[in-house]
């Protein structure tokens, strides 16, 4: 089969979906597939990916031309089928997905992000481009992720769950060293508002000040994995409240140098109020950490509250949590023993599996009607679950 992967955002920028894009797109090589990356993203050279912007005067991923030249590149490619993957803004992914669908190609669509307070641009554009009414077979990386999506679809349209996958041995770790005076807390994560890498800061250093006020000696160091907007105003941050001994700023790292920091870690920190699914989060559990995050969005469909870490509902919460598991290492170690050993749902064998279904799916929606599109939906989704 030949597969075209759409996404406006690919490596060298790191992200969730890039992540994603590429290890799906590894797998289904390894398979036979033949796959093609079509992205806006401006990058090296690479015979299995298309920048579409790469020649441009000024190329950038949000290029205003980016789409005119996609369609182009997507045409002369003629693929089997078409696999978008949007975001909040990803109108690359979002308008080959509707150019490819109309022109009969089978088409999925996979939204990594969540849609909230986006509802009325969606609207519009539905009005404008009547995409929700296309042969499109809809799937989210979670159920979070797909509620906001399927209140801007036809009534009834279904919504497949394709996570995102790891490999649990090649992230499984052996326990760090610690010591009785210290626990090493990590973050992995884009330094972008969104995932609000300043309240991480903030709450890391409310913890601390906690755990001196009750006169307990453990010593919390930060170490945070990421580049970004950000950094600059997480540097000031730093120097102001006089932590730079306890917080590093490791910025961006490559996958193996995530794989050491969390391995020389105790306790994984998620402080993002919206995450879609959360494939760090996801990545420090099969490494043996237990995780701190907060209980609305995708991250507490694989970790759940007391077995895999600790979910919360505010920042105030997960001080409070980064201190109960200072203050005990016995629940800490016990968590971490799970992780490291308990097998994970979310893996990539049965995730391919589901997204062939899918991809048989939409190439059966490209014959059929609107009320026959639904009902194949409807019984995929009852065979998938």
């Amino acid at each position: 089969m030949k597969i075209a992967h759409v996404t406006d955002f690919y490596s060298p920028r790191l992200g969730g979906i890039e992540t994603h894009v590429s290890d799906l797109a590894e797998r289904q090589q390894a398979q036979g597939h033949q796959v093609i990356i079509i992205t806006s993203t401006p990058g090296p050279q690479d015979p299995d990916v298309r920048r579409v912007t790469n020649d441009f005067r000024r190329p950038g991923a949000l290029h205003p031309l980016a789409v005119s030249a996609g369609v182009r590149v997507l045409r002369d490619l003629d693929v089997d089928v078409v696999h978008a993957h949007l975001g909040v803004g990803s109108p690359l992914a979002f308008f080959l997905a509707r150019a490819a669908a109309r022109q009969g190609i089978p088409t999925i669509v996979t939204v990594h992000s969540m849609w909230a307070g986006v509802a009325p641009i969606m609207s519009t554009m539905d009005a404008l481009g009547g995409w929700s009414g296309l042969p499109i077979v809809w799937t989210a990386v979670s159920e979070a992720a797909a509620a906001p999506v399927r209140r801007q679809l036809r009534p009834g349209t279904p919504i497949l769950i394709l996570a995102n996958g790891i490999d649990q041995d090649q992230w499984r770790r052996p326990a760090p060293a610690e010591r009785p005076d210290e626990l090493v807390l990590v973050a992995v994560m884009r330094l972008a508002r969104r995932k609000r890498p300043l309240a991480l800061l903030r709450l890391v250093h409310r913890a601390q000040a906690a755990l001196e006020r009750e006169g307990d000696p453990t010593r919390l160091r930060l170490v945070v994995a990421g580049d970004g907007p950000r950094q600059a105003a997480m540097e000031r941050y730093v120097r102001r409240h006089s932590m730079t001994d306890s917080i590093t700023l490791l910025g961006r790292l490559d996958r193996p140098a995530v794989h050491d920091v969390l391995g020389a870690s105790h306790v994984f920190l998620a402080p993002a109020d919206l995450e879609s699914f959360g494939i760090a989060a996801l990545e420090a559990r099969c490494s043996g950490l237990p995780v701190i995050a907060k209980s609305k969005g995708g991250v507490g469909e694989f970790i759940h509250h007391e077995r895999e870490g600790l979910l919360c509902e505010s920042d105030d919460d997960m001080s409070n949590a980064i201190v109960r598991l200072a203050r005990d290492p016995a629940r800490r170690r016990q968590m971490a023993a799970h992780n490291r050993t308990a097998v994970c749902a979310v893996a990539w064998e049965p995730l391919l599996e589901l997204t062939e279904a899918a991809y048989a799916t939409a190439r059966a929606a490209q014959h059929l009607d609107a009320a026959e599109h639904l009902d194949a939906l409807t019984t995929v989704r009852r065979g998938l679950g």
